[in-house]
């Protein structure tokens, strides 16, 4: 389980660090709407990998069959190397390349009147933000895909 969970980790942890900072740095005149949907889209495309560390371990590991719950384990510890792939990816971000990133877009919901009052954020706590957002849309995927391979 060790090796099925660090190879599709880091496999998910690399694909979500370079396509998020490939649309975030080569993204700076989209909207944030757009921004946001790509983000998304990077997250999911880089959990995917839950579903095949899964099925990695049920066919190649553990003759054919994987339980829920150890499928359930094996994607939440995937996920978790996801998150911090691209949790790192937005530290960079925030930090060196787009440092006044939360002062913007704090300004932007302000203007279209979706709060006057925004949390002051830093490059830790968006990079912690990530990565329980990433961990929480994991664990959804590693249910769907639990359900879908798991055999006894």
């Amino acid at each position: 389980m060790k090796y099925t969970v660090i190879t599709y980790g880091s496999y998910g942890a690399i694909t979500g660090f370079l396509i998020f900072i490939l649309h975030l740095a080569l993204g700076k005149g989209l909207d944030y709407g757009t921004l946001e949907v790509l983000g998304y889209i990077s997250i999911v495309v880089s959990l995917s990998f839950i579903y095949f560390g899964i099925k990695h371990y049920r066919d190649r590991i553990n003759n054919g069959s994987v339980s829920l719950g150890k499928a359930i384990l094996i994607g939440v510890l995937i996920s978790v190397l996801v998150g911090v792939g691209i949790a790192i990816a937005d530290f960079i971000y925030t930090a060196y390349i787009n440092p006044d990133f939360f002062k913007e877009y704090s300004q932007m919901l302000i203007n279209e009147g979706k709060g006057d009052d925004v949390i002051e954020m830093t490059s830790t706590m968006g990079a912690l933000f990530m990565l329980a957002l990433v961990i929480v849309i994991g664990f959804i995927i590693t249910i769907i895909s639990g359900v879908i391979l798991q055999r006894k």
